[in-house]
């Protein structure tokens, strides 16, 4: 199938906004589900809030396809929890449009503007659908309102509801300026159109001259027309809507209720019509590995290969399923293929595309595809993979730092096997999941995002990869770093094996401002010695940095330079030059002032404005400075930066003062010394 009949969309939404029945409704309407799966009876087929579900090989949470009017719509999974910021940047950066699901009770709510900004940070031209028209308390224009107040859109209804709450009966489409009728009794796969009711017809003239209003401002030809008095092809309008869309101009606004199966086909015209296909959006940017220069990775068959491995899955009879993006030319089955990322050759086995309940085999997979290969061993999420000939890595490999850790230890010695491998698997799925091996205290210890990240990924060892473990309680990730900066000089010696390994070290240390990590720089001339020595000396900062100063906790944020060295061609050894650096670096480090850093976290809270006094001093009660505050109608945001250590436990804190309607998500910002 050609691109430009392609759609690779998300359906984003806050938690109960819809998201999971309206995905139901379209794999029904699609001809994908026979019969709907519901989410209050737990058939939901993408109901990827199942933890425990088993994940064979033919339900898959990351993407599926359906075919909708000859166009093929790749839906892709956005999770949207601020613990799972890698995996919502990750669906997103392979999108190519969007849909907003918005609750018509609740409107736009913290989490929806959340990946609201996500998404407008990869610039995903959206549509919205104001979903649940049928519940108590619904109000679709006091949500348009909503999403242009809060979201910063300019949202256009292309449909209005014709009644709402247990009167909510239909739609009307202000393009063809008709009702739209769905059938009850084939849980509405059937429609028809009939006249608007003599009661609606000023409402939706007075919406069909607001969109006309809105798309003339980018269409001198819909503005002459319409001043002539004359008659306004639907063709044309969505043409210019399409534009609007694309340039995230404009944002179409559907309406409907999932539950009752009335507007989800008009959403999915919508999706076709308006939303970009891969052919319809600007080049991806990646980076040239040999040239080291940003190059666009093109949209076209012809070219060598290029793919994102945006998601795997474990399956536990065909291993590791690598969900990937195509963005350059076409993958075939049973051919090798370069991990360019890790510089490793892998085969694919066999090429899959998901549909919601059966996988059906393919040959190939070409650009603006997304489909599942097997047999790739080594790779991880957010990999590139593509051909030795055009090595281009598409994607930067920057994943926030896990700041929460808690120790591990399998039930029985037997299963101590088995949790490794198992924490294995899940480490490749989510690349903000790291495990250690703490040789000292026998210890292993897992670190994430947060108290929930560790939580689902403990509940996934359990129930989903059935290992028996016991976990402790979080532990805050501490680091280590100096005050001052040093110079040193040290002179190493030793005899083994009858023959003597000396080296002469100066390493000079320098703290760094927060954020800039660590760095070793040579400033020897490389004619003093061998290479093999100089990068001995560099193996030998580089693990000192892994091994702390005085805690055994990892350094941060410190420039190491290496200003001098004394070469003997007859006791030197790589042995001893990487032992000499270890040590001296050792040596300055004690001498630089060493101090204890602590993650601090940006912290975001949205409380109601009666709230706001004992929330900001209970924050501060916890080391927290607050940083802004914006009022809104129905809530108040407070921007604030605590460390958290004092932060474990503050979200039931917060619901208890605020009788259960504060909110408060955090991410990591930076280390700290520790007060």
């Amino acid at each position: 199938m050609t691109s430009e009949k392609t759609r690779n969309i998300g359906i984003m939404a806050h938690i109960d906004a819809g998201k999971t029945t309206t995905t139901e409704r379209i794999l029904f309407y699609t001809g994908e589900n026979h019969r709907i799966g519901e989410v209050d009876n737990g058939e939901a087929t993408m109901d990827w809030m199942e933890q425990e579900q088993d994940r064979g090989i033919t339900i898959t949470s990351a993407a599926t396809t359906v075919y909708w009017k000859d166009t093929q719509i790749n839906i892709i999974d956005t999770p949207g929890h601020v613990d799972f910021t890698a995996e919502v940047e990750r669906s997103l950066r392979v999108l190519d449009g969007a849909v907003g699901v918005f609750c018509a009770v609740g409107g736009v709510e913290p989490q929806s503007e959340t990946v609201w900004r996500q998404a407008n940070t990869y610039n995903v031209p959206r549509i919205a659908f104001v979903n649940k028209m049928d519940r108590m308390g619904a109000d679709f224009y006091n949500v348009v309102d909503d999403i242009k107040a809060k979201l910063n859109e300019e949202p256009v209804p292309l449909f209005i509801p014709i009644g709402k709450e247990s009167k909510f009966e239909g739609i009307i489409d202000l393009l063809k300026m008709q009702k739209v009728v769905f059938d009850a009794a084939t849980d509405g796969y059937e429609y028809s159109y009939e006249d608007i009711p003599e009661d609606m017809q000023d409402e939706a003239q007075m919406w069909r001259e607001k969109l006309l209003d809105s798309v003339s401002n980018f269409s001198d030809e819909i503005t002459e027309l319409y001043f002539a008095g004359e008659e306004i092809p639907s063709d044309m309008i969505l043409s210019v809507l399409r534009q609007c869309t694309l340039e995230r101009k404009l944002l179409p606004v559907f309406c409907g209720s999932s539950l009752k199966n009335i507007g989800v086909q008009c959403l999915l015209d919508g999706v076709v019509a308006l939303l970009p296909s891969p052919s319809d959006i600007p080049p991806a940017k990646g980076m040239h590995v040999k040239k080291e220069e940003e190059v666009d990775v093109v949209n076209d068959p012809k070219l060598p290969p290029l793919g994102l491995i945006f998601k795997i899955q474990y399956d536990r009879e065909a291993g590791p399923l690598c969900f990937v993006r195509v963005y350059q030319g076409t993958f075939h089955k049973s051919t090798a293929i370069l991990n360019i990322t890790k510089k490793k050759r892998e085969r694919i086995n066999r090429i899959l595309r998901m549909h919601a309940n059966r996988p059906e085999e393919m040959s190939d997979l070409q650009c603006g595809d997304i489909g599942v290969i097997v047999g790739f061993k080594g790779a991880q999420t957010g990999d590139t993979i593509g051909t030795e000939g055009a090595q281009v890595l598409l994607e930067k490999m920057t994943f926030p730092v896990p700041v929460i850790s808690i120790a591990i230890e399998p039930s029985t010695a037997s299963d101590q096997d088995k949790l490794k491998k198992s924490l294995e698997i899940l480490s490749s799925e989510d690349p903000t999941f790291t495990w250690k091996d703490n040789e000292e205290t026998g210890q292993l210890v897992i670190s994430g995002m947060g108290e929930l990240h560790l939580d689902v990924l403990v509940t996934r060892l359990t129930k989903e990869l059935k290992v028996d473990c016991r976990v402790g309680k979080p532990q805050v990730t501490y680091r280590e770093s100096i005050t001052s900066a040093s110079e040193y000089t040290y002179e190493f010696s030793k005899v083994l094996a009858g023959k003597e390994n000396a080296a002469t070290v100066t390493l000079r240390l320098t703290p760094q401002e927060a954020k800039s990590g660590n760095s070793y720089d040579n400033l020897v001339s490389s004619k003093v010695m061998p290479p093999e020595f100089f990068e001995a000396i560099k193996r030998g900062v580089e693990n000192s940095f892994r091994s702390g100063i005085k805690f055994g906790y990892e350094v941060c944020d410190m420039k190491v330079e290496l200003v001098d060295v004394k070469y003997n061609e007859l006791t030197a050894t790589e042995f001893a030059y990487e032992a000499c650096a270890a040590m001296c670096f050792d040596a300055a480090a004690q001498a630089a002032g060493p101090v204890m850093m602590e993650p601090i976290m940006d912290v975001t809270l949205i409380v109601p404005s009666q709230y706001v006094g004992d929330t900001i001093s209970s924050l501060t009660a916890r080391g927290g400075i607050v940083s802004s505050m914006e009022s809104k109608p129905n809530a108040d945001h407070i921007i604030a930066q605590a460390p958290l250590a004092k932060l474990f436990g503050y979200s039931t804190a917060l619901r208890s003062s605020t009788q259960g309607r504060g909110t408060f998500s955090m991410e990591f910002s930076h280390y700290a010394p520790k007060a």
